[in-house]
């Protein structure tokens, strides 16, 4: 009688970055996971490009979720090349190139606490930060002929949130005053969007240098609130230079938090609009009430946007001919590199890592 041979299938194996022993970037470690197979409605993407968002960052820390369960992949943001579909997949294939949704669940409209809850890299769903990774299809969207995966990688987060705030809910005009405070992701996209929309912006931060980055991009006026404490008494000086009737600023892209809202209060006009998107500089300000009551300034909170914000700013990038500011790129094996990079804060746009 002969010998029985067993022939065991070889496990497919990729690369990921979790977090499994503690949070921090010096605890990030790439290990080797199953390679996964789509299922019903599922797409596996190979990740060619992926980009950093201070959420990410926040998470790494612990800062973000201190009870995240872990190990968990850290990363939101994610553009690929489909690998496999799953059953009932249409209108994807594979050597399709795409771009994941930052809420996969929140298709169109007014959102929800079901549709928010579930996004990539935090709150007990892996991240992007791998080799290869399942999306449900109904969160993909293709990425345009003329965009790279890394400019693509840059918007789900970032590109979105500016888009809601400037144009879903801004409805930024020709000739309104815009200001944005600094030069990270959201801030840049903010600063596009607008000036294709034919406002003048204002730039703060606190680098020359990158205040003349930003007059590249297209800003009209830059402050440095470091030798220019006071900016919004500055900003609405120099609108008024522009327009001696402006009472105050259209629109500000709000994302210092405690440390910038009272100002901005006092600088926009009556009936402007604050977008509230986020808390650099802490999360509980002290706010000016009957201010805000007394001049009906619009608070506009921002958290992100659907998959039809995305497709609906991957069009308007695409007839714009805008891309995203990179500031510098990491390899996939140099990622704690790359949060150590954002971590210093001396970055002017997105932080991408490539494959």
């Amino acid at each position: 009688m002969g010998q029985i041979v067993i022939r065991r299938k070889s496990i497919v194996t990729m690369r990921a970055w979790v977090l499994d022993e503690g949070f921090g970037i010096e605890r990030l470690r790439r290990v080797e996971r199953p390679m996964p197979e789509p299922g019903p409605g599922q797409v596996l993407v190979r990740i060619t490009a992926a980009s950093l968002n201070f959420r990410d960052l926040l998470m790494v820390q612990g800062i973000y979720n201190p009870r995240q369960a872990l190990p968990i992949v850290p990363g939101s943001d994610a553009a690929g090349v489909v690998t496999a579909v799953g059953s009932g997949v249409a209108g994807l294939a594979p050597g399709d190139r795409v771009v994941a949704a930052f809420f996969p669940d929140w298709p169109a409209g007014r959102p929800s606490a079901v549709l928010l809850g579930h996004s990539f890299g935090a709150f007990g769903h892996d991240g992007v930060l791998a080799d290869y990774r399942l999306f449900e299809a109904r969160g993909l969207l293709r990425v345009p002929d003329a965009m790279t995966d890394a400019e693509a990688a840059c918007l789900p987060c970032a590109g979105v949130t500016a888009w809601s705030a400037v144009v879903k809910f801004g409805r930024t005009q020709p000739g309104d005053t815009l200001l944005v405070q600094g030069t990270g992701g959201v801030a840049l996209f903010a600063l596009q969007f607008a000036k294709a929309a034919g406002a003048r912006v204002i730039v703060t931060s606190s680098s020359d240098e990158k205040l003349a980055r930003a007059r590249e991009l297209g800003a009209d006026f830059g402050i440095n609130y470091r030798t220019t404490p006071d900016w919004g008494k500055a900003a609405v000086a120099w609108a008024r230079g522009i327009d001696p009737a402006a009472e105050g600023l259209d629109h500000i892209v709000e994302l210092g938090g405690a440390d910038t809202l009272d100002r901005s209060i006092r600088a926009i006009r009556v009936g402007g609009t604050l977008s509230l998107i986020g808390v650099l500089g802490g999360p509980q300000p002290r706010i000016n009430l009957p201010l805000v009551v007394m001049r009906q300034v619009r608070l506009q909170g921002v958290t992100v946007g659907s998959v039809e914000d995305l497709r609906d700013m991957l069009a308007g990038m695409a007839a714009g001919g805008i891309r995203p500011a990179i500031d510098r790129r990491f390899a996939m094996d140099a990622v704690p590199q790359a949060f150590a990079h954002m971590a210093a804060g001396g970055h002017f746009g997105k932080i991408v890592v490539t494959a």
